[in-house]
């Protein structure tokens, strides 16, 4: 008979103390207890914006089942429960391609039946302008148009659940519209849009921001701009890469209170860079890149981003110390939020998945810890 092993933490939710018991990968029973002196505990972590991590890159080539199981083994290590593979601008043919794959691994292969949640297509009705495309081919922006996304979905089965698009885009009113009334989350992101042409998107059914205050011009007027028009608006979540290179701590914290906790979500938007020792590595998009010991991830000679170089898990770790607010909230926005975009309910119960972790945020002015990741009952830590 399978052994129960037992992990107590403090809920980071409701503050209370709960014992979670395991038994064959499932858990058996949740048990109260005292919270005093307990590391966090949560549900695995959800990612809506993965490009890559650890050296598999979705968006380069060919794609095969194979590497997309990678990632996700890969990313469950670092305790994500649930992500969305993310496809970057391309043309038709390679992003059906790589849907294919994807849905080859979800429905095949043990991790990424798992982890994969659906995908997220980044693009490519986006802005052509320098700055706001960001890394995106030029030779591929185009239209949004309805028939293609049938091809996608096709190819996917169904799969894609969330696109971004720039608003700006002739025919956005219609298509968002449209992918909305199929419970398609449509985002916007990598625009240079105007006040009145975000707040026609939202009324057609746009729901979030993606990863706000990057994907957009370096100068923009004081204002109105796109990113105050996204900031005030409350039928907009937005997602935020705070790995602090995207934006800065003063920015973070600002975009934080405008929002609030219950209208942000916390994406890594990783690269497949992310993860590795520090060095110069060739890419496939835009050259040779750096990574630095502190994760950052630029174009080699210049201060230029390309791609963020860390995972979710580093992200929650390093919030509390990184903008000065309780570490509970980093998981709120990094759990709870983007599941609720999807439409997922994560929770410690009976017959649920082991898939949890424990973080240890005792020290304010210093990363949390991960005490312990768990992946169906299997601990994730060396």
């Amino acid at each position: 008979m399978n052994r129960v092993a037992s992990y107590s933490g403090r809920d980071f939710a409701s503050g209370k103390g709960l014992t979670v018991h395991v038994r064959g990968g499932v858990i058996e029973e949740v048990t109260d207890c005292k919270p005093e002196g307990l590391p966090l505990l949560s549900p695995g972590l959800v990612d809506l914006q993965v490009n890559g991590f650890a050296g598999f890159d979705l968006n380069e080539g060919d794609l095969t089942p194979e590497v997309v199981e990678a990632l996700s083994q890969a990313l469950a290590r670092v305790g994500v429960a649930a992500y969305l593979p993310t496809l970057i601008t391309a043309s038709e043919t390679a992003l059906c391609q790589r849907l294919s794959a994807i849905r080859q691994a979800q429905q095949s292969l043990p991790f990424s039946k798992a982890t994969i949640a659906g995908v997220h297509v980044e693009g490519p009705s986006i802005s052509a302008k320098d700055g706001p495309r960001g890394a995106h081919p030029l030779a591929h922006v185009r239209p949004p148009c309805l028939d293609e996304f049938a091809r996608w979905q096709g190819a996917a089965q169904g799969l894609v659940r969330m696109v971004t698009l720039a608003p700006e885009t002739p025919g956005a009113a219609a298509y968002i519209r449209a992918l909305t009334a199929e419970g398609i989350c449509v985002a916007l992101g990598h625009c240079d849009a105007t006040e009145e042409e975000i707040a026609l998107a939202v009324a057609a059914g746009a729901s979030l921001s993606t990863h706000l205050g990057n994907g957009i011009a370096a100068t923009l007027p004081r204002h109105p701009n796109a990113i105050w028009a996204q900031l005030s608006e409350d039928r907009l979540m937005a997602s935020l890469i705070l790995d602090g290179h995207h934006l800065s701590r003063s920015t973070a914290r600002a975009m934080l209170r405008a929002k609030g906790v219950g209208r942000t979500v916390l994406v890594s938007d990783s690269v497949t860079f992310a993860g590795m020792p520090p060095g110069r590595y060739s890419s496939s998009i835009g050259g040779d890149v750096e990574v630095s010991g502190d994760g950052k991830v630029s174009i080699a000679g210049t201060a230029y981003l390309a791609g963020s170089g860390s995972c979710l898990l580093d992200i929650v770790c390093r919030y509390q110390a990184f903008t000065g607010f309780p570490a509970a909230e980093a998981l709120t926005m990094a759990v709870s939020n983007p599941a609720r975009v999807i439409g997922k309910t994560p929770a410690l119960v009976p017959g649920a998945p082991a898939t949890f972790l424990l973080l240890d945020a005792s020290r304010t002015e210093a990363p949390a810890r991960p005490v312990e990741i768990l992946h169906n009952g299997a601990s994730m830590l060396p």
